[in-house]
């Protein structure tokens, strides 16, 4: 046989694979074509292969071509790992096909070799997302057969994947989610052109229990249809559990400034109905811990919700019922106790109050779960979940889960029942400052106090009224800058102050110099602040008339309601400023006579300030009320005048009505 022709390279100079031609033991590269020198640099020519490509990278690549030229057999190279050019800590993916030739030096290889770096990049990506994220993988083809590429679904539910879509597929979908689950897919499957489908769902697993999961199928489109599906899962039961508690805590934060109910109610809407079908909220009218032994306990409704479909919860607002003894005993323990209900709808007796068992019949329940509510130690209320009709029974961890979520809104609500202990105690120490008015000989006289209603606005509002020796009226209102236990505290201390001094000087000492030593009093023992004050004085004359004499220090105007005539503003030509604001500056006393029937109105700014409107528009609106109400007895009048109100300010008012007969007393 004759020896073999010599391959001539030149045929490869214009191919477009990169092709190398080596030759003799030592390998010498005797030809690469423009491809090669694209792909892979200019390598020196006649030089052994070992001194042509020196990276160690290429020390697999060397001994491939050792085994062809030993062997004669051919060899492809795959995955081989070769540097960029001029980017030593990259790599490029290359495959290459080693195939023995006659060279003109000798027995040699001819290398044919592809670059696959974006195509393995990409394998590498995918294998590495379904491996990261994916913990199902399977084909819907579109006749409705199952396939599986990466297993799961037999190790996440303990049954076999079924090989068709369908009801044995939807048998393991929780049944609150079933429904919508199937009507999706048949819409997805329906629509032209087909489009991603995502859904949530919760799957039962092997042991009973249901964790949520995320599916997202893509359709692979030939002629305008869907041919199959590529459909991934993953688990997301922990992301879950922690998107349910950040959206809680949220949610709870932002209601816990408008008081423990509302705080509450952020509470159950929540819970429901991601970890059951109804919540209920009690808070203990008991204080004293651990619960006395034979007294009677009752809770409070402060929060509830139920799923569409049940029927609506006794009414939260201001129902008590009496905590029984295993609502007692779950309590003592601090650990919350599911129990499994009768089918016939039996409520075992002594579990649940009355009106909880009449719910929870007429509901279907399947179990009902207690979780004491415990703040710093202190068991404060509890909850009350149920499950209804084909609801799975709670399992241990969503138990667990009700009460971590429970847990970890204690924050809010601790600060809701500090700002409630607040303003509990400032309201008890204004209403300690706002004594009822005296008695006072032909004249009538009445006070009203409306704290704000949102549970952490705390006013500074007073109004005071005293008689001296002499039988001259002191009428006092004012109000301390400020919503907080501090404002309430200052208001005590300008408000004891000031009638001090107007007791102490007497009806010779004219209300704005009554009002000025009040200002350098407090300026002078650093106890004040930004206050208003109308400070008024009224004199009872021979004739029946009362000679007023009054000093403003930037509050609104006393309201003149005249026995004939329209109600008007007793502006005595402009106002002082403030006090704590310029003690230099001097006061002002303004006069005025009060005839028999004539009725003053002294008030503080939550009843005319309105957000949004200007202190003209409240004025008018007191103007028109107090000309329709001008005959109401003086605490009616006052009843009525309180409507104008937001109630987002506290208010204060006193009244003074001269009578129009004189009466001894």
């Amino acid at each position: 046989m004759s020896p073999a022709r010599a391959l001539d390279p030149k045929l490869f100079d214009a191919t477009v694979a990169a092709v190398a031609l080596f030759g003799g033991p030592d390998h010498l590269l005797i030809y690469v074509n423009a491809a090669y020198k694209r792909m892979l640099g200019v390598r020196p020519l006649r030089r052994p292969a070992r001194e042509a490509y020196p990276e160690p990278a290429a020390e697999r690549f060397l001994s491939v071509l050792d085994d062809v030229l030993t062997t004669g057999r051919p060899r492809q190279l795959t995955e081989s790992l070769l540097p960029v050019p001029g980017g030593p800590e990259e790599v490029r993916h290359f495959v290459s096909s080693c195939t023995p030739v006659a060279t003109p030096v000798g027995d040699g290889v001819l290398v044919v070799t592809l670059e696959t770096t974006a195509e393995t990049r990409a394998l590498q990506r995918f294998e590495a997302l379904v491996t990261a994220v994916s913990q199902m993988v399977w084909v819907v083809r579109a006749n409705g057969h199952v396939e599986e590429i990466v297993p799961g679904w037999e190790k996440l539910t303990g049954a076999p994947l079924p090989v068709r879509e369908g009801g044995d597929m939807y048998a393991h979908v929780h049944p609150r989610d079933r429904q919508a689950l199937v009507d999706a897919w048949r819409s997805a499957r329906d629509r032209r052109p087909p489009e991603i489908q995502q859904n949530t769902f919760r799957l039962r697993t092997a042991d009973g229990s249901y964790r949520h999961m995320a599916t997202r199928c893509v359709p692979i489109v030939r002629d305008g249809r869907a041919d199959e599906w590529i459909a991934a899962t993953v688990d997301i039961e922990d992301t879950w559990g922690a998107e349910l508690r950040e959206h809680l805590l949220a949610r709870v934060a932002q209601a816990s400034g408008g008081g423990l109910e509302t705080a509450f109610a952020a509470v159950v809407e929540s819970v429901v109905p991601e970890l059951a079908d109804a919540c209920v909220i009690l808070l203990l009218s008991h204080e004293e811990w651990p619960l006395p032994e034979h007294a009677t306990v009752t809770a409070r409704r402060v929060a509830s919700a139920t799923r569409p479909g049940l029927p609506p919860a006794p009414a939260p607002m201001g129902q008590s019922v009496t905590v029984t003894p295993v609502m007692r005993e779950v309590l003592e323990g601090r650990e919350p106790r599911t129990f499994r209900l009768p089918a016939d709808g039996r409520i075992p007796p002594g579990l649940v109050p009355e009106v909880t068992e009449r719910w929870l019949t007429a509901s279907g329940a399947t179990s009902m779960t207690l979780v004491p509510l415990v703040v710093d130690d202190i068991v404060l209320g509890y909850a009350t979940t149920a499950t209804s009709g084909d609801t799975p029974v709670p399992e241990p961890a969503d138990v667990e889960l009700l009460r971590e979520v429970l847990h970890h809104a204690q924050r809010p609500i601790r600060k809701v029942l500090d700002l409630q202990q607040a303003r509990r105690t400032a309201l008890r120490l204004q209403r300690a400052q706002l004594t009822r008015p005296p008695e006072v000989p032909g004249a009538v006289l009445a006070a009203r106090y409306q704290p704000a209603s949102p549970a952490n606005e705390i006013g500074g509002d007073w109004y005071d009224a005293i008689t001296l020796p002499n039988g001259t009226l002191v009428l006092d209102i004012g109000d301390v800058a400020g919503h907080d236990l501090g404002a309430a505290t200052v208001m005590g201390q300008m408000r004891s102050m000031l009638r001090a001094l107007a007791w102490n000087k007497g009806p010779d000492c004219t209300p704005a110099a009554v009002l000025a030593m009040l200002d350098d009093a407090a300026e002078g023992l650093d106890v004040g602040s930004f206050t208003t004050v109308v400070h008024t004085h009224l004199h009872r004359c021979p004739d029946g008339t009362w000679w007023m004499t009054w000093s403003n220090a930037g509050h609104p105007p006393p309201l003149l309601i005249p026995a004939r005539g329209e109600p008007r503003f007793l502006e005595g030509g402009g106002e002082d400023p403030p006090l704590c604001v310029a003690p230099e500056l001097p006061r002002t006393t303004h006069t005025h006579a009060l005839a028999p029937g004539d009725t003053l109105l002294q008030y503080t700014d939550g009843l005319i300030e309105t957000p949004g409107t200007s202190l003209d528009t409240g004025q008018r609106r007191l103007l028109r009320a107090a000309a329709l109400h001008r005959d109401e007895a003086l605490p009616d009048l006052l009843r009525l005048l309180q409507d104008l109100s937001d109630h987002r300010d506290d208010t204060a008012m006193i009244a003074f009505r001269a009578e129009t007969v004189v009466r001894d007393r």
